[in-house]
């Protein structure tokens, strides 16, 4: 190979000829250069001889390389290099320039869909939405609620009350009340423009997070209060987004407060403000003050739970100090206050009802509110409820109840009743007591729903006690000792009346045919202990806290014969039992069977709901424990000198609890009676009746004698079914096979009952001491006086109780059978 060209230093041309001699590559005439031996020719792609500037570029290239020559070519540069899957290897500066053209073009795309389309579209809604005005709010919420009986047939009518729809006008709202409303709801409202970004962005954060709290303003509130829409869909909120940002533009602030406090629910079945002044506190929205204002700014967020004491005062203290906080109240002025009482709920209130009594319209409503169904929702939607009640076994259950009390001279014996469908958990009959009493001025007032107020249950809780048995696997052949006056967990315990007599060898099946006290009491102690005894009462259908009222206290044994702490609704009981009827299936009690709008679309149907075994996952096992109950409770009804109606068994068991006598009492209230129950059921109804009274109040028959569970209550329940199911099927209840010792298989020797059954004095001994709560069990502490008449729940002493009228015995004559 001859030797290449020298290459010149860079910057400097290759000289290609002798001085003065015409570049190469021009032809001279006559004179064609030769080119040296040995060597070839220079091709004219060589940029020595292309015209090419000193860098080396054609500025007439069209940019493209002849990529496919440069390999033949022996003075060109190297080609780029490329990685391993055959793309360009690129400099840092050609990788930095190509990362910023790729976030540019990012940014123009983020600005286009999130700002600037956003903002087109947000105009063109501006212009289509309306703002709904109060008026028309006003008349879409006039729509009637409708209630139905369990035929289809109409119940009742509720129309909202006068005065609850009055619209105040702008200027009429006082400002203590808008500064309240600021408070609980949108601190900011006077400076923002309908809506709040941070707001929005912290209700984004509080709902991935977890946490509570929304980012609505007033003027979003109104929107979506105007259009009862608060679906969680994006439409819904940017449509309310930009009708609360056109309604800042178009009303000021005052109007737009005005209207949003006309229409904005409060609970007690008030809209707007000024209703609600009236229903809490029975004055104009002009008068109220301070405190008053901030106990109802704090229930706009929760207007379902209006009537639950510890939610208002959260609330009332959390406005009251965002008051303070946002300089519209002074500290000194906020230690000043006091928590605010409302008046009594539905004081001032007409219903228009129709045959629906007050009572089972206020429990349909709690049920409803329960599951989101609020009065608001119901008057918006025209609401159409299909409820449980059955017209003829209410008529039986009002009918039962008045005769029960026919004769009655003591002014302290109150009753209640409710009868529930077995099959369903559908609530047939519910009776409360009367509608209107007598205040201490002779003015008439709604009266007291007894049939939801918890009372201690006496011996009818003895079958969750035998339950709770059954699931250990043990039978109703188990022997216990069934003598009186035992000594158990340093109790003196004893019987009543002839279940003295039940002897050594008592069995549970006569242990609860006669109310053995001390054999149920020991059964407990030292067998289920109170536990069971409390789940085998909840799986039934007895309703604790926070679902009911009910109190099921396992601290003590006192549970065992339904004293001390423990305490049921009537109500409770008639479902609990009803599980026993149905072969141990569980439906939970209802009012409601179906909801619907005015239009008859189906909010929930309560039919479709799905049911599960009561006492054990196998459903065969927990029919086998209900229909052991079944069999245990039979024998009662006889016992305690009751029939079942004609044509159908029937079960049951009474209950009695003793007055907690006081030291300036007569002798003889030492064996009064304060509570006493019949709970009974066939296969297609179960009702629990009870007669006591208003707390620990000493009762007694006409005759002066005390009164057991066999006196009134007995008879009202007998009454009630024979009324209700004359002329139905006959029914009888499934036979089931025993669990663990068969009572048929056991030989005992009971003693017999006297023939002139007698009451058991209460033994004399210190250990025997009554408590605040009369109770079946005793206690070895001193004796407790009560100076007030009535419960509530809480005002019980669950650690104390006694041991006598455990509502298994029998008065004697001339009073009525066992209790």
């Amino acid at each position: 190979m001859p030797p290449r060209r020298a290459v010149p230093p860079p910057g400097q041309r290759a000289q290609q000829g002798p001085p003065g001699s015409p570049p190469q590559g021009f032809r001279q005439p006559g004179n064609r250069p030769v080119p040296p031996p040995g060597r070839e020719p220079d091709l004219i792609t060589h940029h020595a001889h292309n015209g090419t500037d000193d860098f080396g570029r054609d500025p007439y290239d069209d940019g493209y390389d002849d990529a496919a020559f440069n390999e033949f070519a022996d003075d060109v540069e190297p080609q780029d290099e490329l990685d391993e899957k055959g793309k360009k290897v690129l400099t840092p500066a050609q990788r930095k320039k190509r990362r910023w053209k790729i976030i540019r073009r990012v940014s123009y795309a983020f600005v286009g869909l999130f700002f600037v389309v956003p903002a087109i579209a947000f105009v063109i809604t501006y212009f289509l939405v309306d703002v709904p005005t109060p008026d028309s709010i006003k008349s879409l919420q006039n729509q009637p609620i409708t209630y139905f009986d369990a035929n289809g047939q109409q119940l009742g009518r509720e129309l909202p009350p006068g005065g609850d729809r009055q619209l105040l006008k702008p200027g009429e709202v006082p400002e203590v009340v808008k500064h309240a409303v600021y408070s609980a709801e949108d601190a900011t409202f006077e400076t923002n423009s309908g809506f709040d970004v941070t707001g929005i962005l912290r209700a984004v954060w509080n709902q991935v997070s977890g946490g509570q709290g929304g980012g609505s303003t007033i003027s979003q509130q109104y929107i979506k209060q105007a259009t009862q829409n608060d679906a969680p869909t994006l439409t819904r909120k940017w449509t309310e987004l930009a009708k609360s940002f056109k309604m800042n533009n178009q009303q000021s602030k005052e109007e737009i407060i005005t209207s949003y406090l006309n229409i904005v629910y409060f609970g007690r079945g008030a809209n707007g403000i000024q209703a609600a002044a009236k229903a809490y506190f029975n004055k104009d929205a002009k008068d109220l003050n301070a405190s008053e204002a901030s106990l109802l700014a704090g229930l706009i967020q929760g207007p379902g739970r209006s009537e639950n004491q510890a939610y208002a005062q959260k609330r009332w203290a959390y406005v009251m100090d965002q008051m303070v906080a946002n300089k519209w109240l002074r500290a000194d002025e906020r230690a000043t206050f006091q928590y605010p009482t409302p008046i009594a709920k539905n004081a001032n209130k007409e219903q228009n009802s129709g045959k629906l009594t007050y009572q089972v319209q206020q429990r349909i409503k709690d049920e409803l509110a329960a599951k989101g169904y609020d009065e608001n929702k119901l008057f918006s939607s025209g609401a159409k409820i299909y409820t449980t009640i059955d017209p003829a076994a209410q008529d039986a259950a009002e009918k039962a109840a008045a005769d029960g009390m026919k004769g009655q001279t003591d002014e302290n014996l109150l009753n209640a009743l409710v009868a529930v469908d077995p099959k369903t958990g559908g609530v047939l009959a519910y009776y409360g007591g009367p509608e209107l009493v007598k205040d201490a001025n002779g003015k008439d007032q709604i009266g007291q729903d007894r049939a939801n107020q918890a009372r201690n249950p006496g011996s009818s809780v003895k079958a969750f006690d035998l339950t709770a048995f059954l699931k250990m696997g043990k039978g109703l052949g188990e022997t216990f000792d069934g003598s009186n006056n035992r000594v158990l967990g340093g109790r003196t315990v004893r019987n009543a009346g002839d279940s003295a007599s039940c002897g050594k060898d008592c069995t549970v099946a006569k242990a609860m045919e006669i109310s053995a006290n001390t054999v149920f009491y020991d059964m407990v102690l030292n067998v289920t202990k109170p536990s069971r005894v409390a789940e085998a009462a909840k799986e039934a259908g007895v309703k604790v806290a926070p679902d009911g009222k009910s109190v099921l206290y396992t601290d003590d044994n006192n549970i065992s014969l339904g004293g001390g702490g423990t305490a049921v609704t009537p109500e409770d009981m008639a479902a609990a039992y009803s599980s026993f009827a149905n072969g141990g299936t569980y439906h939970e009690q209802h009012f409601v069977a179906k909801l619907t709008n005015n239009q008859d679309e189906v909010e929930f149907d309560q039919n479709n709901i799905k049911t599960n075994p009561a006492f054990d996952d196998d459903a065969s096992k927990s029919q086998q424990i209900a229909g052991n109950v079944t069999e245990a409770l039979v024998p009662v009804i006889n016992h305690s000198n009751l029939k079942c109606p004609s044509g159908h068994e029937c079960a049951g068991k009474t209950g009695t609890q003793q007055y907690t006598a006081k030291d300036s009492d007569p002798k003889s209230y030492g064996d009064r009676n304060a509570q006493t129950w019949m709970v009974g059921y066939t296969p297609s109804v179960s009702a629990a009746v009870w007669v006591g009274g208003d707390g620990n109040k000493p009762l007694h028959d006409p005759k002066n004698k005390p009164i057991f569970g066999a006196t009134i209550a007995g008879p009202t329940w007998q009454n009630f079914m024979n009324l209700y199911l004359k002329g139905k099927p006959a029914e009888k209840f499934d036979k089931v096979q025993a669990i663990g010792k068969d009572v048929n298989d056991v030989t005992t020797t009971q003693s017999k009952p006297p023939d002139t059954p007698t009451t058991t004095t209460p033994p004399t001994s210190t250990e025997s001491s009554p408590s605040t709560e009369p109770s079946d069990t005793d206690t070895s502490t001193p004796t407790r006086t009560r100076t007030r008449p009535g419960p509530p729940i809480t005002s019980i002493d669950p650690g104390q109780g006694n041991t006598f009228g455990g509502g298994g015995g029998v008065a004697q004559p001339p009073g009525s059978g066992p209790g």
